[in-house]
This record gives C-alpha cells, sequence and structure tokens, in this order.
C-alpha cells in the first residue's frame, strides 16, 4: 500500500535515540518562516505602494513581478530539503502587500501542487505589509485564526535632538519610524493560527516586529513590547490547554540574545533550561555558533527565527515533537560578487533577487509505529 504524504522516513538519528530500541519510523513536517522583501504586484492600492508601481521608484514592472514570485517559489519549495525532499507544510511570511499577492505565489508552478491555503488579514502598517500563514490543507486544519495588534507609541523628541539622533541611514530605511510625533506607531499585528497537524493542535504565531530605524536602542522598547505580547498570547492559550504546543516565528528585527526575546518573550537557549509554560530557541545556539540569517550593518545575525513551547521538546514521540532547526541558504540566493558578497541575494537595479533575508525552518516529527 502507499504511504501518502507526510514523507515517512526511517532515520539513524533516531535508532540511537536508544540503543536497545529496533529502527523506527517517524512523520515528518517542515515548518518554515521567509521574509519575502517586498512582495508587491503592479497594482496601486490604497496603501503606500506608490514606489513599488511600474512608473515608480523601483520601476517594478509585470515582468520584474513576475520573475520575483518565480524566485520565491523556487526557495519555498526546497526550504527543509536537507532532510525532507517535500516542500514545507507551514510557511509563515513577512513583508506581504496582500492577499492577492499569495494567491500568484501558490499558483506557481514549483507550489501549485503543494495545494497551499492562506491565512491572511491586512495589517495598519505604514508600508502597508503584513504577515500570512500559508498551509498544506492536507495536513493542517485551521480551527480559529485572529489577528493581534501591537500597539506602541513613540515619543516626542525636541527639535534640537532630531538630527543628532536619526542618521542618514535611518532616514534611507523604507521602514522609518516617525519619531516627530507622540502617536501610535502603526506597524505589523501578531497572527495567531490554530489548526490541527495531522490530528495534533498547534498554536501559531507569525510574527514582524518594529524596526531598528532611529537607533537599536531607541527603537528596542517596540521590540520589547512585542516580545511581551507573543508572552501574554502563549499565556492566554495556555490558560484555555496547560498542555498546548505553541510556535512562534517571525523576523524579529532582534537578535536571540535581545531583551526582547531574552525577556519579553522568555526563550531559552538550552531545552534543559525550558521549564514548564516555557519556550525554547534553537536559533541563539546556531547563532553563537556563527550562523546568520541576515546581515545588518555589515554583521551576521539571526532576526528570522522560530521557537517552540515546552511541549515540543518533550521526548514522547507519539505526537508532534521538535526535531532541529536550519537555516536555508543555498548558493543560488546569495550574492558572489561586490560589496555584499556573501550577503543575500536581494532585489537590484538590474537583478531581481530572492530576499535580504534567508529563511529559517524548524522539523516537527511523530513516531509512526
Amino acid at each position: 500500500m502507499r504511504i501518502s504524504k507526510p514523507i515517512v522516513f526511517c532515520f539513524l538519528f533516531f535508532t540511537i535515540l536508544n540503543a536497545k530500541a529496533q529502527e523506527k519510523k517517524f512523520a515528518l513536517h517542515t515548518v518554515a518562516f521567509y521574509n519575502f522583501e517586498n512582495l508587491f504586484d503592479t497594482i496601486n492600492n490604497p496603501n503606500n505602494d506608490e514606489e513599488w508601481l511600474p512608473d515608480g521608484a523601483q520601476n517594478w514592472t509585470s515582468k520584474k513581478y513576475k520573475q520575483k514570485l518565480q524566485n520565491l517559489a523556487q526557495v519555498l519549495s526546497q526550504i527543509g530539503s536537507t532532510d525532507n525532499p517535500t516542500s514545507p507544510t507551514l510557511i509563515g511570511g513577512a513583508e506581504i502587500e496582500n492577499r492577492g499577492v499569495l494567491e500568484d505565489l501558490i499558483k506557481e508552478p514549483l507550489l501549485l501542487n503543494s495545494d497551499y491555503g492562506i491565512v491572511h488579514y491586512e495589517s495598519p502598517d505604514k508600508r502597508g505589509i503584513d504577515v500570512a500563514l500559508l498551509y498544506k490543507k492536507k495536513h493542517f486544519k485551521p480551527i480559529s485564526f485572529k489577528n493581534i495588534p501591537l500597539l506602541v507609541y513613540s515619543k516626542k523628541l525636541k527639535s534640537n535632538e532630531k538630527d543628532s539622533k536619526i542618521t542618514e541611514e535611518d532616514k534611507a530605511d523604507t521602514d522609518k519610524i516617525d519619531y516627530d510625533t507622540a502617536s501610535r506607531i502603526y506597524t505589523r499585528d501578531i497572527l495567531l493560527v490554530t489548526g490541527y497537524l495531522d490530528g495534533d493542535e498547534i498554536n501559531i504565531l507569525v510574527n514582524h516586529w518594529p524596526s531598528r530605524s532611529g537607533g537599536e536602542k531607541k527603537s528596542s522598547p517596540f521590540r520589547e513590547e512585542a516580545g511581551k505580547l507573543n508572552r501574554k498570547i502563549m499565556d492566554s492559550i495556555y490558560k484555555v490547554n496547560p498542555k498546548a504546543k505553541i510556535i512562534s516565528m517571525g523576523d524579529l528585527n532582534d537578535g536571540t540574545y535581545n531583551k526582547s526575546v531574552k525577556e519579553g518573550i522568555g526563550a531559552k537557549r538550552k531545552k534543559e533550561e525550558v521549564q514548564e509554560f516555557g519556550i525554547y530557541n534553537p536559533f541563539e545556539e546556531m547563532f553563537y555558533k556563527g550562523n546568520a540569517s541576515l546581515f545588518y550593518r555589515d554583521a551576521g545575525d539571526i532576526f528570522d527565527q522560530i521557537m517552540v513551547s515546552e511541549t515540543l521538546i518533550q521526548k514522547d514521540y507519539s505526537s508532534y515533537r521538535y526535531w532541529k532547526a536550519g537555516i536555508y541558504n543555498k548558493p543560488f540566493m546569495i550574492q558572489t560578487t561586490g560589496q555584499y558578497k556573501g550577503y543575500p541575494l536581494r532585489h537590484q537595479a538590474n537583478e531581481i533577487g530572492y530576499s535580504d533575508h534567508f529563511p529559517v525552518y524548524i522539523y516537527l516529527i511523530k513516531q509512526m509505529n
């Protein structure tokens, strides 16, 4: 009898988990996050998309848009392919203009057979970009989803402080924050999706936290609030179900070591440090081993992270558990020449790249026999 997806593998790794055990079979799913970097269509919508129009600063034509979709599909179809030849079952995405661009993306030939569904909400972000979740309909069944606003506010600067606080680099940042008004900063909502992965309930948070525009220190409180909101959402889930499985993923615009992650969420570097209702961040150890998902001010860092709850790192594999994590950074996605050699190959004037971030992923496994 032919076994349908998810692909079932026999791994030596699992055999050595118990030297006395016979070889075991495990179901395997890949869960990924990717910042799509300005996935805009060519239609003038009622958002801040003027730069990404045929007559805009990026001269964003239908041909360029189509190439962007093809490039993203190429990456998405291969994330995690080292151990799982099928495309990810769950994909969190950021820098998405609207649902329409996602509908175009999942129709790309490399993704069409995966039959992805979409969970997306329009957020109040000033750039007109959102987060979303793609899921394979065959394996994941959403039962609830909502967008949760991140309410953060800027502090008015004195007129004589303005020039000293905001650098030329900040002024050029397309995600810059207006520090001149004591008002709400309209940033991305947090997307919360609850569903069943082959019968196992999973809660997924998709994030894209406020940028570092204006300086890391000055903008840090906004991301710290995002971390606290993640923690609040997790705690509310645990009140309903103390055994809930939770995944928090996203472009956090902070490293694994920053206060927003370490204190706001309470993420731990090592599994043995994680207590009940706690959360494990496998990308912290990866950072200290020299890995990077992007380069910020000429230094490699991991802003793109996937964290898992204590319930996902238990050693009982009768339901889905975390196995391992990775950063997908194949040679075709990397700049090979010039000042930015070794960086992610992003959009340039004469080349439609992939993204200024590398995607990250984790594997979930469940024993089948």
